[in-house]
């Protein structure tokens, strides 16, 4: 059987499995990808074609356990939800923009505006240079300016 043909006959039922597992769509796809992949990597040989059905669901489900343990691990915390959390629209406004900016000027920006950090102190947590942490603030500033200024405009 080729790809296409597992593919076509089993996605919706390992699609289906992953939804009752995760509760999630997008986490889903993504597991039923993940064993897809996992086929053509690792696949032997199988008895029938019950087994290879078999094989596929037992992946797909630990797939689906591997995921939910990293969910477990790594909470995540939805940007409404914090954005949310502020009554002044124009704080939420900046924050959203704030997590946008790439992650080494976002860093720097947090630490320095809504942690109260010193240049030397957040060089030392980043294990970077006081200019370095200077010029980050000053892109970040810049960054959120264009972002925040064109809006308002």
């Amino acid at each position: 059987m080729t790809i296409e043909q597992m593919v076509t006959e089993y996605s919706s039922m390992l699609y289906r499995i992953c939804v009752v597992m995760l509760g999630n769509e997008a986490d889903a796809q993504d597991a039923v990808q993940d064993t897809f992949c996992r086929y053509l990597e690792r696949a032997g040989d199988f008895h029938d074609k019950e087994h290879e059905k078999a094989w596929l669901i037992k992946v797909a489900q630990n797939r689906c356990r591997d995921m939910l343990r990293f969910h477990l691990r790594h909470p995540k915390i939805d940007i409404a939800e914090i954005t949310a959390s502020y009554e002044d629209p124009e704080y939420s406004e900046v924050l959203a923009e704030l997590i946008g900016l790439p992650l080494a000027v976002k860093s720097v920006v947090y630490l320095h505006y809504i942690e109260g950090y010193k240049l030397a102190e957040i060089a030392q947590i980043l294990n970077i240079s006081v200019n370095a942490v200077k010029k980050r603030l000053q892109r970040g500033r810049e960054l959120l300016r264009l972002k925040l200024g064109d809006e308002n405009s």
